[in-house]
């Protein structure tokens, strides 16, 4: 996507978005509420029209919904609606869309899920009927598979099982885009990570090139603020961002950390990866 501008009536949401994905990864879209998160992905599946700039999705320009992108990217809205139809009967009259469609892993997703195959959709609960798409998006096995709040109606088992599905069905072929504000649910799953704010892409990167520059760590006292480039009150003391020395042993990234001190300092980080050496 280059040079994306986007606006609401006379409110411009986004002005000069550039954002570049890069496929056989896991990306985390983070964002404040109404920064954008929802618009951009639908701009990526073609629902929302830009009025400027540049915007190639598997080779083809989204505007045009072109049936071969189409068939290759599955994009599950926070928002949706089923007919009053079985599961069977949903893939019965969906799948074909999608020529890559495996019904084994369907149904193997489906119970990995517990997904009662014998009810209508409308008789599900709104957790079942959201793993229910969940099942049929992976089992698409498209190209491009865009996720918007996933882990929304959905109970803390159902969301560590969310993870472990996603991984396994994750190949090099295949990227994913999950858009979230439950940071938590997705540590040890989405990277590289997106942030977006105030219409602009601030931060695109990998995890790793935050451990190789920073350190992220909880402290009892509060640190001088020379001395560090984020802190946050937290129980039990403070969370602490500084730059790393190169004696220093990387540390784990607290994602919900990280994401607030994105948004306060986006230009810190992007210095600091760019002198560290990050893409």
């Amino acid at each position: 996507m280059r040079d994306i501008r986007f606006q609401y009536g006379k409110q411009p949401l986004f002005t000069h978005l550039n954002l570049t994905i890069q496929k056989g990864n896991i990306y985390g879209l983070l964002g404040v509420n109404g920064a954008g998160k929802t618009t951009l992905l639908k701009i990526i599946s073609g629902q929302l029209f830009p009025s400027e700039g540049e915007s190639s999705v598997l080779g083809f320009n989204p505007i045009n919904r072109d049936p071969h992108m189409l068939e290759d990217l599955f994009h599950l809205p926070e928002e949706f609606f089923l007919p009053r139809v079985t599961t069977q009967e949903y893939v019965s009259t969906y799948a074909p869309f999608y020529p890559k469609f495996d019904r084994e892993a369907f149904n193997r997703y489906c119970e990995e899920f517990g997904v009662d195959q014998k009810q209508q959709l409308t008789a599900l609960s709104f957790g079942q009927k959201k793993k229910f798409l969940l099942s049929f998006g992976l089992a698409s096995n498209t190209a491009l598979l865009i996720l918007d709040e996933p882990t929304n109606g959905l109970d803390i088992p159902s969301k560590s099982q969310f993870r472990r599905t996603v991984a396994s069905a994750m190949t090099e072929d295949r990227t994913f885009i999950i858009s979230t504000h439950q940071v938590r649910d997705m540590e040890n799953l989405i990277d590289p990570i997106i942030v977006i704010d105030s219409g602009d892409v601030i931060f695109n990167s990998p995890l790793y090139a935050i451990s190789e520059n920073f350190t992220i760590g909880l402290e009892s006292a509060q640190p001088e603020p020379e001395s560090a480039i984020y802190t946050e009150k937290v129980p039990g003391g403070w969370m602490v961002i500084r730059n790393r020395a190169s004696h220093e042993d990387e540390t784990s990234v607290d994602l919900e950390t990280l994401f607030n001190a994105i948004v306060a300092h986006p230009q810190h980080f992007r210095n600091g990866l760019e002198q560290g050496g990050a893409q």
